[in-house]
């Protein structure tokens, strides 16, 4: 059981005030701290996604739950940086700051997610009161993973404020290892309006979860997208994003339509390690500004490589994203 501890204070209040005239995006969902052998970074794809749209200036809102520990110290610290308002930010008086232990292996990066952590207890009054301390300016996106829905709490809370708003909702599916349950990842699919994902997931997604496809050997291109229709339709998807790595991204409408999408690669590529939540971001920074769907996507596949060539999920120096702006002014 988890104690709560107001994560609405004074200052968060007007933090929300100053927020309400634009609020774009509603985050839903873990920070975190990736605990390398070496050195902690601060992650969780919610987190990571919220960073780089607060980076780009496109107002938003975080909502999260961190530990009152030095870890804690540390998210807020992201906050801060990147001048995010911490109206949604909930501090928990007795579950520690979510943490993942990374290990660097010959075959990629192996994680160890630590459960029972403060992101499995985001409260639902102050989640909510977070939301209507927006007032009358309605989101247009709410995005939301599924690890931060293993736990009860932190599900019942995501399911209030779906109801609560008629914001799109924005699914990025990040599949973890027995993290989450069938039964809460359908869920999560119905409830979403676009959903997106990467071809492992969509593997993992067709063949164990759902078998829609063979599951004695990997898909063939038609099958995938046989498959990537067969889901639109049994969860009443309007889209269905699918990245691939290197290659780009596809994107399937409701209405039948297909955009594929190519990407351009880095000159090097120094980990992949957050370039999904990268697409994510400029995905829906593309809605909010009302760029054409396929300048959207072409300009989520660019950032994504580029944040490939960098080390970490978000990078160091804001800086970083200055050319970006120029170009997409």
């Amino acid at each position: 059981m988890s104690a709560q501890v107001n994560g609405v204070n004074g200052a968060a209040a007007s933090s929300a005030a100053a927020l309400a005239a634009a609020v774009a995006t509603v985050v839903f969902g873990e920070a975190l701290v990736d605990d390398f052998a070496t050195e902690q970074l601060v992650g969780g794809a919610p987190f990571n996604v919220a960073r780089h749209l607060a980076a780009f200036m496109a107002p938003q809102l975080m909502i999260t739950r961190v530990g009152a520990d030095h870890n804690g110290d540390t998210i807020r610290a992201e906050f801060e940086r990147f001048a995010m308002s911490q109206a949604g930010l909930q501090v928990d008086a007795i579950e520690e700051t979510g943490r993942v232990l990374v290990e660097r292996t010959p075959k990629g990066h192996r994680f160890v997610i630590v459960p029972n952590q403060a992101y499995d207890y985001i409260g639902r009054e102050e989640a909510l009161a977070a939301l209507a301390a927006l007032g009358t300016v309605a989101p247009g996106a709410l995005y939301f993973g599924t690890l931060a829905q293993r736990a009860e709490r932190s599900r019942g809370t995501l399911k209030a404020l779906l109801s609560a708003t008629n914001a799109t909702r924005f699914l990025d599916l990040n599949l973890r290892d027995g993290q989450v349950e069938e039964s809460t990842i359908a869920d999560a699919l119905h409830a979403a309006d676009i959903a997106k994902l990467n071809e492992d997931e969509l593997q993992s997604l067709f063949q164990t979860w759902f078998q829609l496809g063979p599951n004695d050997a990997p898909m063939t291109a038609t099958e995938a997208r046989s498959a990537c229709r067969a889901l639109l339709q049994m969860f009443g998807l309007q889209a269905l994003v699918v990245t691939l790595g290197h290659r780009g991204s596809v994107y399937f409408g409701a209405d039948g339509s297909t955009i594929d999408t190519r990407d351009t690669p880095p000159p090097f590529v120094i980990d992949t390690v957050g370039a999904g939540d990268a697409f994510s971001a400029i995905f829906l920074l593309g809605r909010a500004r009302g760029w054409p769907l396929e300048l959207t996507l072409a300009r989520a596949n660019e950032f994504a490589g580029a944040i490939c060539a960098i080390s970490g999920a978000v990078p160091r120096d804001l800086g970083f994203y200055d050319k970006w702006m120029t170009r997409w002014r």
